[in-house]
């Protein structure tokens, strides 16, 4: 008798099919969670390089009427946050503090081999340095954003995330100037 109820109830296989979808689902919902997470920490990837890459394109642009550090902050800040509906920069997620402009100058020999490399983020120094005159001068101008992206659901191993649960995303764009 009992040998016959067991038998029936393993040839029974309604309700399987939730067993199964009970089973597959919490994994398919961290995939897709995993996938969204993944690809808005790519946009903001590509909003900073977009957002570095105008600052640059700007300086070209400039009429002089600020320094040139603060014309790439601005417009950096301005293309990664967006506009408001006046045409003023949302102040939110970076700051003129998330962006670095760095200054580069490259002494060279007639020969062309690089005597001497002034590196610095104050424009008034890197406007005062000077090669020597045997030498050819050629100044460089980087910029870099720095954003950081909340997920969430914080991947917590392999070196995902940062000790504040955030990824760190950051874009660099530079030109030769000189």
């Amino acid at each position: 008798m009992i040998a016959a109820l067991v038998n029936k109830l393993t040839a029974n296989d309604r309700g399987a099919a939730v067993i199964e979808m009970a089973m597959i689902a919490p994994v398919f919902a961290l995939t897709v969670i995993g996938i969204v997470d993944m690809s808005n920490a790519y946009s903001r990837k590509l909003g900073a390089e977009q957002g570095a890459q105008r600052a640059i394109e700007k300086v070209m642009q400039t009429t002089g009427t600020t320094t040139v550090e603060n014309t790439i902050k601005t417009e950096a800040v301005c293309q990664v946050n967006g506009l408001n509906t006046d045409g003023t920069c949302k102040t939110t997620p970076i700051t003129a503090s998330d962006v670095t402009v760095t200054y580069r100058l490259e002494c060279k020999t007639t020969t062309g081999a690089i005597a001497t490399v002034y590196t610095t983020t104050d424009d008034a120094i890197f406007i005062a340095t000077y090669c020597s005159t045997n030498q050819k001068e050629q100044r460089y101008l980087e910029v870099r954003v720095d954003d950081k992206y909340t997920p969430m659901f914080p991947i917590r191993f392999a070196g995902f995330t940062a000790a504040d649960g955030t990824y760190h995303v950051s874009a660099t764009a530079g030109m030769r100037t000189q």
